[in-house]
């Protein structure tokens, strides 16, 4: 399932609570993510779902729920 790769790498990026992390999240306001973290996590999800992900996609990537859904889309 998505989901569980994505937060088992957002766990391990960010270290944040479990419990902190659910399709609503938003990464920086909820999980604490600054730019950098962010860079660093789409490089990883990037690697781990082998897909690519635009500068500008990355920008509209704002919650847990983002990056799933954009993942689902590009691994079909």
């Amino acid at each position: 399932m998505v989901f569980e790769r994505v937060k088992k790498m957002i766990l391990s990026e960010l270290k944040v609570e479990e419990s902190k992390i659910s399709l609503t999240a938003r990464l920086q306001e909820d999980l604490g993510a600054d730019s950098l973290d962010a860079v660093e996590l789409i490089m990883n999800i990037e690697d781990e779902f082998d897909i690519s992900i635009s500068d500008e996609a990355a920008q509209n990537l704002k919650t847990v729920g983002d990056l799933v859904t954009y993942i689902e889309s590009q691994s079909k």
